[in-house]
């Protein structure tokens, strides 16, 4: 990994600066991808941007950003939005009360020295090059300042080009068509990446650096794109009536391992709605796995109270009932007598105590 420190003046970077929307923005000359196509939208509140115009006002230090170094120039890691503050302020799209001064003031307002002022003021800045697992390791070990970049948005860095580009413009935008169609399936955020990685790890079962990897320089996410519709259109058909407690599920693990099975959507429903007001059922959003995978554990079904568990020890005057042997009450485990998947429910009275041993027998079976 080869890391150079570097100054570069505001005049430097705001030359050739341009804001194209979602086509992107540029600067340094053209050549500095400040936010590449479909990237996140400038999430600064004004009291962040008008400190970043403070502090090169005041010739105080910025904190250093960070460059990656691609065939065609340079690409913002680290400092998208500080940079994007100067640039607009430089270029009259806000004014910012500074020091003492009484009135907020565009740079257009400034007094000819304190332009140059600013004009000249040195950022530094770290060009980065290495191989794509070199500039992973590095930009998730620095010690990022402002608004932390998420993992996604540096391995979009990281393996830049016509794939990544392409897929934001499916799952990037607060508008994009992955909002559109599964916001509410998905957690997160798009404009932080959140869509793009949930995506791309339900695709590629968890290997999402690989993936990305392998499809750096494939001319479209298409692919990507139709997974996640029929994903989508699964869930949709699936589980037709909605509920918030499918948000955020892990929907794509769910269609990978059973969008060929035969399913009876009506009986699912039946299910999911009777385990909805089972008082038993304490984790609601773990329902859709239990119906699909069978495994209680997802339930996380309510426990015995303290005074269930007492009252049965007594009952049992603390004998097993599966080896008649003596434990104390330490010793034992809350059972169901009749188990709670055949309509036993968490009360006192089917409540029995086994000792350790016999209780993760029967757990076994």
């Amino acid at each position: 990994m080869k890391i150079d420190l570097k100054e570069i003046s505001i005049r430097e970077l705001v030359d050739g600066f341009q804001d194209n929307g979602e086509a992107g923005v540029v600067g340094y000359r053209g050549k500095l991808d400040i936010r590449p196509p479909f990237q996140r939208e400038f999430i600064y509140k004004d009291k962040q941007r008008n400190a970043v115009i403070e502090t090169v006002a005041r010739q105080f230090p910025l904190n250093v950003m960070y460059w990656a170094v691609r065939d065609d120039g340079y690409e913002i890691i680290d400092g998208q939005q500080r940079t994007i503050s100067i640039c607009q302020f430089v270029e009259g799209d806000f004014s910012v009360r500074i020091g003492s001064f009484p009135e907020s003031r565009a740079f257009h307002n400034l007094q000819p020295d304190e332009r140059e002022k600013v004009l000249n003021y040195k950022l530094m800045v770290y060009l980065c090059e290495g191989t794509d697992s070199e500039k992973l390791e590095w930009f998730k070990t620095i010690n990022i300042a402002g608004e932390r970049l998420t993992d996604q948005e540096l391995r979009n860095a990281v393996y830049h080009g016509s794939w990544v580009t392409d897929a934001k413009r499916y799952f990037s935008k607060s508008s994009c068509p992955a909002h559109a169609i599964g916001s509410k399936y998905l957690s997160g955020s798009s404009i932080r990446q959140d869509y793009l990685e949930t995506a791309i790890e339900w695709h590629s079962r968890g290997d999402i650096d690989g993936y990305m990897a392998s499809r750096q320089h494939t001319p479209n996410a298409g692919e990507l794109w139709r997974y996640f519709q029929s994903v989508v259109s699964w869930v949709e058909a699936t589980f037709p009536h909605y509920r918030n407690e499918m948000k955020g599920l892990a929907w794509g693990d769910f269609f990978n391992r059973h969008a060929n099975d035969v399913l009876d959507q009506i009986a699912l429903e039946a299910e999911v709605a009777s385990l909805m007001m089972d008082d038993d059922v304490t984790n609601k959003r773990g329902i859709y796995a239990y119906v699909l995978n069978r495994q209680e554990k997802y339930l996380n079904i309510r426990a015995f109270s303290h005074n269930e568990r007492r009252a049965a020890y007594e009952r049992q005057k603390g004998i097993c009932p599966s080896c008649n042997k003596y434990f104390e009450i330490e010793e034992m485990h809350a059972d169901h007598i009749m188990p709670w998947s055949k309509g036993g429910k968490t009360t006192a009275s089917n409540c029995r105590m086994l000792c350790a041993d016999d209780n993760r027998i029967k757990s076994a079976v």
